[in-house]
């Protein structure tokens, strides 16, 4: 029994080794578009560009202060999902992005960037259902919702939706791109989340036959 659960455990973690890696290069995708990022990296994106350092680098600085509320306040969220999403999604979508843009400028039409910003919506759901579903630790941001919730008595949802607002609002404070890809973002990726956690994560984490434990 303990080796079942100790395999269970190692495919889960590596099913979100393989969200990570794939959200790293969706974001880099919304940050090539040029149409705005989901509202959390669109405010980090907006900081860097600000004071003039990658945001890559301001997107761990930012975990660290995420993470000291859901420390204090939903530590048992924490695992190692936590950790490698704090410190490897801005890197990984960083050195994406470089990739792309070495091989030439991109297209500044609207089709190709409309494209891209489609291709973004695709791959970070893909990502986020299989972080998602490997349930291996929340990304500290991701938690401050949840905390919220927890605390405030209000639903998800619309301490989700308070959160990212505030995203938002800073981003375009500090004259940051907040457009389609934002509000696609904050409204649009909940069903191919759902989509690809039922066709693609769920199989990947108990087996095409397996039901999800409950």
């Amino acid at each position: 029994m303990a080796e079942t659960k100790q395999k269970g455990y190692a495919r889960r973690v590596a099913v979100m080794l393989a969200g990570i890696a794939v959200m790293g290069v969706g974001v880099a995708l919304f940050k090539l578009s040029l149409m705005g990022n989901d509202p959390s990296t669109a405010m980090v994106i907006a900081i860097g560009e600000r004071v003039g350092v990658d945001f890559s680098l301001i997107l761990i600085g930012m975990n660290c202060l995420w993470f000291l509320v859901e420390w204090r306040f939903a530590r048992e969220m924490t695992g190692v999902g936590t950790f490698v999403n704090w410190f490897c999604v801005g890197p990984l979508a960083s050195l994406t992005e470089k990739a792309v843009l070495a091989r030439g400028p991109l297209p500044e039409a609207l089709l190709p960037r409309l494209a891209l910003m489609l291709a973004g919506v695709l791959v970070l759901s893909f990502a986020c259902a299989l972080y998602q579903t490997a349930d291996v630790g929340i990304a500290p941001y991701d938690a401050l919702s949840l905390v919220l919730s927890k605390k405030s008595g209000r639903k998800y949802f619309w301490c989700r939706m308070l959160t990212d607002s505030v995203c938002v609002a800073v981003a375009f404070l500090l004259g940051g791109i907040v457009g389609a890809g934002t509000l696609v973002c904050a409204l649009g990726l909940g069903p191919f989340i759902q989509f690809f956690s039922r066709h693609a994560a769920q199989p990947l984490i108990y087996g095409k036959s397996a039901e999800e434990p409950r």
